[in-house]
């Protein structure tokens, strides 16, 4: 290319067409040509300059590195002009250049640029005139800057309060979250319930992202005007806080209370990434604006709206503290190390049974509730060495008021429990070689009830005894009952001679059908005791408790554990009813279980780990964290004595409280109570005839039985014609839910008659 074709090329494309031709002429007459191939650089930053460098075809990218924040970088097209103010002002050079692709550069030496600039003023004139447009337009992005931070000032988030503390998979899977949610600028939706610090989460997002440097900026939806101005803008007026963010994080807190003439604008800018300012009524329609911002919405609840749509691409459910009961201790001295810290003292030990008392509550109000709850224990403690239970008094959750642990109050007791003699020295040193004496007196001895110890003893004094015992100690008649003794006999017997796995329960068919076939048995047993007069004859009696025991240990033999006693037993049927009225309980802290527990001992067995003992685990196959109801808890102990935590409790209760908090009504469950109800007239049949002056002619057997049947329907045919009006006159609950209310009429009634 000639000198007369460089200059009509300069004058075409750079910043020298204002200059006069000699002084093109003159430059044009200096230049050399380089060529630069891909990614190679043609001068760094921080060195002294060589030459001048006009881009003549190709590509060019300049930057400038930083320690303190992202590096600057720009594009060069052809006909820049490159580093001619560093050159006549004899400065370094202020940016790094490199080729994109393959480049050509005209280069005019320094020295000869600057003994140009000397002859030809005009040259100095220009890069006078490009640091006065420069200054220009710093003052302008000065002034931006300072009206975009007052904008911002009341909404800015400068840095994160804490990361996530716990070891639990549910605090794992949500720094997992946050860190997949880190890597990108797509949308945030991140929910929960209230306390669990969700507004930390976005800003853990933000500043673990590579726009950390860019603004974070926090604002409240139930404080944002209802036509947005606020957020979106207005024309002609003030900018919104989408524009003044840029390209930085907005989130937009408590989400479910954002107005919802505001659901389709945000709708639009999430899908779209654009809204459209606010305009006064009667303007033209603004024109539609891009937003570079990224959005994060906190919300107390799921937004299947947004969800539906697709228009989020992270979704981060922030587990509650109820379910991370293993990280409570983490967080307890995170928050005692934060609290300590800003109180200037020490930080005190927490005792085991204060962290017991943590682990045991549900925490509603999360978080922020554990951090309230340590400050009030710090202030009360007057910053002393430990905290203590009692300095933890969080509010009870509902499954552990008016509780008393009977455990705790008597040691002794706890001992006792936990020994060798409960119950096992019991059964199988005394009932086990009782029971079989008792059945041969019913069998061989007199068969009359005045001459049979053991009759009387049966039918007057057992039956009495086990109703007086249901309202203090539930169903732990069970865990004496020779019935399953000899079950267990049998069952090791069975493995013994026939080596092999015993079956495995089948629960949901037993869910089903084991409560309609102790209804089944009961009736026969009932219809059995009436018509063939058992109480008066000893053989009979011996007969029925032979039976009983046969299908406890041919079941034993089959299934593992006590499968008759949960679902078939007759007699633990009718224990389990009117164990539900008893006025204790046992149950475990759930708190402590899923936070301390990884064996659960108690539910399957296992060896001895610290104070647990060795054992087989629940015979009825019942977590004691789990239980709703005494009617699947025999009083064994066996979790008292497998529980290395001390999480299991006897607890003294509101006698039936569980028919109003957490049974679950069952119709099986209320066939048979009506049944034992009817059983109280059945029993009653002769003071019936003379009450009545009827001659129900119980003499004859057709007649008997037939009477004896209406008697045991006497309860239903009276409670379903009444539910039935009360359902007609007004909305009531179910039957089966308000049958249990009568639950003590027939305890009551069935003491009476046995007393």
């Amino acid at each position: 290319m000639s000198v007369t074709q460089r200059c009509d090329w300069l004058r075409q494309h750079t910043v020298f067409a204002a200059l006069s031709d000699e002084a093109l002429q003159a430059i044009a007459a200096v230049i050399s040509v380089q060529r630069l191939a891909e990614n190679q650089r043609l001068a760094r930053e921080d060195t002294q300059p060589t030459a001048v460098y006009i881009l003549q075809s190709g590509h060019l990218e300049s930057y400038r590195t930083s320690a303190t924040s992202m590096a600057q970088v720009s594009n060069l097209l052809p006909g820049s002009v490159v580093y001619l103010r560093e050159v006549l002002l004899a400065q370094p050079l202020q940016e790094t250049t490199v080729a994109l692709g393959n480049v050509v550069v005209w280069a005019i030496p320094a020295e000869s640029c600057r003994a140009i600039a000397h002859t030809y003023p005009a040259v100095n004139q220009l890069v006078s005139q490009q640091l006065a447009d420069q200054l220009q337009e710093m003052s302008a992005e000065l002034e931006y800057e300072r009206d975009r931070q007052v904008a911002l000032r009341p909404y800015l988030v400068n840095k994160v309060q804490r990361g996530i503390v716990g070891t639990s998979r549910y605090a794992m899977r949500l720094r997992q979250a946050i860190k997949q949610a880190n890597g990108d600028r797509e949308s945030v939706l991140i929910f929960g319930e209230p306390g669990l610090e969700k507004d930390n989460v976005a800003g853990l997002i933000h500043f673990g992202s590579p726009w950390r440097k860019l603004p974070f900026v926090k604002v409240d939806c139930n404080l944002l005007q209802a036509n947005g101005a606020d957020l979106f803008g207005r024309v002609g007026g003030k900018a919104g806080l989408l524009e003044w963010v840029g390209e930085g994080t907005l989130l937009l807190n408590n989400f479910e209370l954002l107005p919802s003439s505001l659901d389709e604008s945000i709708a639009a800018l999430l899908a779209t990434q654009t809204y459209v300012p606010v305009a006064r009524a009667g303007d033209d329609p603004p024109a539609t604006r891009t937003c570079d911002a990224r959005i994060i919405m906190v919300s107390e609840k799921m937004m299947p709206c947004l969800d539906q749509k697709d228009l989020l691409g992270h979704t981060i459910k922030v587990p509650p503290l109820r379910v991370r009961k293993s990280d409570i201790a983490a967080q307890t001295g995170y928050y005692l190390s934060l609290l300590c810290r800003s109180k200037v003292c020490a930080k005190p030990r927490v005792t085991p049974e204060a962290l017991r008392r943590l682990q045991g509550y549900d925490f509603p109000g999360n978080l922020r509730e554990l951090e309230a709850l340590l400050d009030r224990a710090l202030t009360q403690a007057e910053c002393a060495t430990e905290l203590t239970e009692e300095l933890l008094w969080a509010t009870g959750e509902k499954t552990q008021r008016f509780r008393w642990n009977l455990l705790n109050a008597y040691p002794q007791l706890r001992r006792f429990l936990r020994s060798a003699w409960y119950p096992d020295r019991i059964n199988y040193g005394f009932t086990v070689w009782v029971f079989p004496i008792v059945v041969a007196v019913l069998l061989f001895g007199p068969q009359t009830r005045d001459q049979n110890v053991m009759l009387n003893f049966f039918w007057d004094w057992w039956w009495l005894g086990s109703c007086l015992i249901f309202p203090f100690l539930g169903r732990i008649w069970c865990t004496f009952c020779p019935f399953m003794i000899y079950g267990e006999i049998s069952q090791k017997l069975s493995q013994m001679w026939f080596p092999g796995t015993l079956r495995s329960w089948p629960r949901q068919a037993a869910d089903q059908v084991g409560g309609w076939f102790i209804f089944g048995l009961f009736t026969l047993i009932l219809l059995w005791e009436e018509l063939w007069h058992l109480e008066n004859v000893a053989y009979l009696s011996g007969c029925l408790l032979l039976l009983i025991t046969a299908g406890a240990m041919i079941f034993s033999a089959l299934f593992e554990r006590r499968f008759w006693c949960r679902y078939l037993c007759p007699i633990g049927g009718m224990n389990g009813l009117f164990a539900k009225l008893s006025m204790t309980e046992l149950r475990a802290q759930q708190g402590i279980c899923s936070a301390s527990c990884n064996t659960y001992q108690c539910y399957k067995g296992g060896p001895e780990k610290g104070e647990g003992q060795e054992t087989g685990g629940c015979p009825v196959y019942s977590h004691p964290a789990q239980l709703q109801e005494n009617k699947d808890c025999v009083l064994c102990m066996t979790c008292l004595k497998a529980c290395p935590h001390r999480s299991v409790g006897l607890n003294l209760r509101p006698p039936g409280i569980e028919l109003w908090t957490t049974h679950k009504p069952v119709a099986s469950e209320v066939a048979l109570l009506f049944l034992l109800f009817g059983a109280v007239f059945l029993h009653r049949l002769p003071q019936l005839e003379s009450l009545l002056n009827i001659d129900l002619h119980l003499s004859n057997f057709g007649w008997h039985s037939l009477v004896s049947i209406v008697a045991l329907l006497i309860p239903a045919l009276v409670a379903l014609p009444i539910y039935g009006l009360m359902r007609w006159r007004r909305q009531c609950r179910s039957f089966v839910e308000l049958a249990y209310g009568y639950l003590p009429l027939v305890l009551g009634g069935t003491m009476a008659h046995y007393w």
